[in-house]
């Protein structure tokens, strides 16, 4: 007959051993320090994205491209064809695509770089004279006593520092876009090796690791893969969720070219909270350009973006981005501002992802060196190659 298993005090291999207070301090520690590390990576990270944009910026959107036409390429295997021929044919379209967009787009930009500055400054001029009127309106139901610092300036003022701001920078501002068109061809170049290397890259990174990692390291490969694929992808759908609701609801209201000022808005809206108010800014130049004389309709346009950034926390995030990134919000605004600060508007379109993806790295590699386990699996592995090796 078997006898049941005698009671014994050896504790598992790795386990602490130490009471609850200690541990709980511990974790609290190596959480501090998690954090710590993410902040420094993500600064040092966003600095040298500042310096190589050029690149970034297309590779940025060729891993967008790449989630995008992942689905695809599997679709198309699965109907049958290789995945060879499916990349190819795929990332064929994406780049003949990308090439008229920069072949119609260029000349077109060179040719009415100076139209588009006189407008943009025509759409300046016209948002200070609403602006003029509002404060006149103001300025007449409040007393002099209670009247904001900002109401005490004429529009000739804010009129003449507006315009020298145009002057200086919107023609730079559409040159420096015109440069951008010509690395936009990298996109469709590197969305082809990304799908059709990308899976033989990540076996040879994960051949690499020692075996004592190798699931922890199968684990951070796929919880990358699925936080950068949930953030690229559902910006991608917020952007054209955004765009849909503000073209519908500018052309309700009348404003000219409903769905390229829908779409302008939902871009500067990559830029967390800062893009949402210069698209409205825009917006509202616009509207109170083409009906200087109807206030209530670019009071409308406000409205309306109030709507929708409503709809964006509420209903488009969720349904969307949702929570793929995981950062803890007193940490998202504290590196908001730092992104800001490192990387000027680059740092503050690019800090979130950056810092997701770097803070589930950190999350991973504390595991593993808090993992007492992992940790004699591996130099038990070593000194057992160290003895083979001693043999022969």
């Amino acid at each position: 007959m078997s006898q049941d298993p005698q009671p014994t005090n050896e504790r598992p291999l790795g386990a602490p051993g130490l009471p609850a207070p200690q541990q709980a301090g511990l974790h609290e520690q190596r959480g501090a320090l998690s954090w710590l590390v993410t902040i420094l990576a993500t600064c040092f990270i966003l600095f040298l994205f500042q310096k190589i944009l050029l690149l970034v910026v297309p590779g940025l959107l060729a891993l967008a491209l790449y989630y995008c036409l992942r689905p695809l390429v599997q679709a198309l295997v699965r109907a049958g064809l290789r995945h060879r021929t499916a990349v190819t044919l795929l990332a064929a379209q994406a780049f003949v695509g990308t090439l008229l967009a920069v072949v119609l787009l260029s000349p077109l930009a060179v040719a009415r770089a100076e139209v588009w500055n006189t407008q943009l400054v025509r759409y300046v001029e016209g948002g200070i004279a609403f602006l003029a009127a509002t404060q006149e309106s103001l300025a007449g139901r409040l007393p002099m006593e209670q009247r904001p610092d900002w109401l005490n300036h004429s529009a000739l003022e804010l009129k003449a520092i507006t315009a020298s701001f145009a002057e200086k920078y919107l023609g730079t501002l559409l040159l420096q876009m015109v440069h951008w068109l010509p690395s936009l061809l990298l996109m469709p170049y590197l969305t082809y090796f990304w799908l059709q290397d990308g899976n033989r890259f990540k076996k040879h990174l994960i051949r690499s690791v020692p075996n004592a990692f190798f699931e922890k390291t199968l684990l951070l490969f796929d919880q990358i893969d699925r936080s950068l694929q949930n953030f690229l992808v559902g910006l991608m759908k917020l952007t054209l969720l955004d765009t849909v609701s503000l073209g519908v609801g500018l052309w309700l209201l009348g404003v000219s070219a409903p769905l390229l000022l829908g779409l302008i808005a939902a871009v500067l809206a990559w830029v967390p909270y800062v893009g949402s108010v210069a698209g409205c800014i825009l917006v509202v130049m616009v509207a109170a350009t083409n009906f200087p004389t109807t206030p209530t309709i670019t009071f409308g346009c406000v409205l309306l973006f109030i709507g929708v950034r409503l709809l964006d926390d509420f209903v488009f995030l969720p349904m969307t981005i949702g929570r793929g990134l995981r950062i803890h919000p007193v940490l998202s605004v504290l590196m908001l501002f730092l992104g800001a600060a490192v990387a000027g508007p680059t740092g503050l379109v690019l800090v979130l992802p950056v810092c997701g993806v770097v803070a589930v790295v950190t999350e991973t590699v504390g595991q593993i060196v808090s993992d007492q386990r992992l940790l004699e699996r591996f130099w038990q592995a070593r000194r057992f190659r160290g003895g083979l090796v001693s043999k022969t």
